[in-house]
């Protein structure tokens, strides 16, 4: 008996073994509100910001004094076409195969749904089938990378097209979130306070270091 707890002991601690660590965290500064986010607005050092889509120039960086716990957040509301925020890290890639997560804080209202954006090393674009939608208060929502199903995404216009069958996820160059929808202020809209990124960390590839 004592052997069999010792056996199933050994099989968690290898699987924990394979669970990647912290490849980022971004929580943005916290400094006045602007509009459009931009890289000044990003707290870790070793994180690129880049903005996508017809509404990029009216993606919001926010922050309100009331409520007190009020966070910095990214904001869609005034978007005036679909957008997309995407993080990179200036020094490595990410490998999402395996047990890798992505975990943020967000706050969506209307029918919006936030996804996650990721960039292959060979320009693949790729948008989730699992989203985060409404909720009346912040709500930190974790997904497995590995029980998602992607469409590619026509990053100029950020709208979603053909599944992708089984894409390769070991060199992930950027990784970010869209709702696939204008900004319709405070009734329709997407907020994001923080995102962490679970995965291990490769060689950038030469295109993507430049």
């Amino acid at each position: 008996m004592q052997k069999a707890v010792f056996l199933l002991f050994a099989a968690a601690s290898l699987v924990a073994q394979d669970r990647p660590g912290l490849f980022f965290r971004e929580d943005w500064k916290e400094i006045p509100a602007a509009t459009p986010i931009t890289q000044e607005h990003v707290a870790n050092a070793d994180v690129i910001l880049s903005l996508y889509g017809p509404g990029k120039p009216t993606i919001r960086k926010s922050h309100h004094d009331t409520p007190a716990d009020d966070p910095y957040y990214v904001w869609s509301g005034e978007c005036t076409g679909n957008w997309a925020v995407t993080l990179r890290n200036r020094n490595a890639s990410a490998d999402l195969t395996g047990m890798a997560k992505i975990r943020w804080r967000a706050k969506q209202a209307g029918f919006r749904h936030l996804r996650i954006v990721l960039k292959l090393a060979g320009g693949t674009w790729l948008v989730s089938d699992q989203s985060d939608g409404p909720s009346a208060d912040w709500r930190v929502r974790e997904f497995n990378i590995a029980d998602i199903r992607w469409r590619k995404l026509d990053i100029e216009t950020i709208v979603e097209n053909a599944w992708v069958d089984k894409p390769d996820l070991t060199h992930v160059e950027e990784i970010g979130f869209t709702d696939l929808m204008r900004g319709g202020g405070t009734p329709a809209c997407s907020r994001v306070d923080w995102i962490e990124i679970y995965g291990a960390k490769r060689p950038l590839s030469a295109a993507a270091s430049r």
